[in-house]
């Protein structure tokens, strides 16, 4: 309970935080800059690659954090960290500009999985202290901008598994104060598979 308490006070801390960056960055600018993103991430920031993330409508401040954190080592990707050296603060600041300024294409859930995933979003787990997903990501899926909770609307399954799994394992820790890890520590393969399937068609 001491967990659920901590991420949902985490939360509500960090929904307070001034929304500093969205202003700064350049639309116009950031798409001239994204050329070389493109390659994996599309044009439009919806990457036809299921292990390439979606970047159209995703939160800037968001976006931004991630490019900083390859930057520093703080987020563990080789590929990423050479794209990334070069850029200076302004243009993450116009790259994430540009993608935030996009519309993500919507997937489909499985239906299989869909009342499972709708569930652990919606409620997450009581008795196992999991809290509802849609408690940092809004309940359409869309995150939360000034605290910098991502929006996965429309991801692709297959890539927010493998982050499900990375913050699971420990493998990637740039989550706010260990928030996503202390969330899924105790999900299993199956409830992370409903999870990233059922985002994949939220909005």
């Amino acid at each position: 309970m001491k967990k659920l308490v901590i991420v949902i006070v985490s939360a509500l801390i960090g929904s307070l935080a001034p929304q500093i960056l969205l202003a700064q960055g350049d639309a116009a600018a950031g798409q001239a800059k994204s050329a070389l993103c493109a390659t994996c991430h599309g044009a439009d920031g919806n990457s036809q690659l299921a292990e390439n993330p979606k970047l159209a409508g995703q939160n800037a401040s968001y976006i931004v954090k991630q490019l900083n954190d390859y930057k520093s080592g703080a987020r563990a990707n080789a590929i990423m960290a050479g794209m990334v050296a070069a850029l200076s603060d302004q243009d993450m600041l116009d790259i994430a500009a540009w993608y935030a300024s996009q519309q993500v294409t919507l997937l489909g859930a499985d239906p299989e999985s869909l009342e499972l995933g709708e569930t652990l979003y919606r409620a997450g787990i009581k008795e196992l202290s999991v809290a509802a997903c849609s408690a940092c990501h809004s309940p359409t899926g869309i995150g939360n901008a000034p605290a910098g909770f991502p929006s996965l609307s429309g991801q692709h399954p297959e890539y927010t598994l493998l982050q499900l799994k990375a913050f699971r394992s420990g493998e990637r820790q740039n989550d706010q104060s260990g928030m996503m890890r202390t969330v899924v520590e105790r999900l299993t393969d199956q409830e992370l598979e409903a999870l990233a399937s059922y985002v994949s068609g939220l909005n």
